[in-house]
């Protein structure tokens, strides 16, 4: 092979090398991935990010205060709360969830 015919090879290469390293770089931690999942069950009922249609009962979550959150959750959990399927859903939650879903969502703007 000539001089001239591996330059495009290299170049071919590095150009891939690059792009595997963005795609590896882009990957989202474990971390980040759990919590995703954790509060992705909120979705169903408070919206997408934590955000209600204009004019819904259910509460928007995004920018509530964590301190706030945890209490309500637990308060669900317990069955001091009045609620229709907090109280079921509450009820599998974890300490740590309870955490993460009211980190998660008190960092989300309004």
């Amino acid at each position: 092979m000539t001089t001239r015919s591996v330059q495009p090879l290299r170049l071919i290469a590095c150009v891939l090398a690059g792009g595997l390293s963005a795609a590896a770089q882009a990957q989202p931690s474990a971390e980040t991935l759990h919590t995703r999942a954790t509060v992705a069950m909120c979705a169903n009922c408070h919206g997408t990010e934590g955000k209600t249609v204009e004019g819904s009962k259910i509460p928007s979550l995004a920018g509530m205060p964590k301190d706030y959150m945890v209490l309500q959750l637990k308060a669900f959990k317990e069955g001091t709360r009045p609620a229709t399927v907090m109280h079921q859903l509450s009820k599998g939650l974890t300490d740590a969830q309870v955490n993460t879903i009211a980190s998660y969502y008190a960092a989300v703007p309004r």
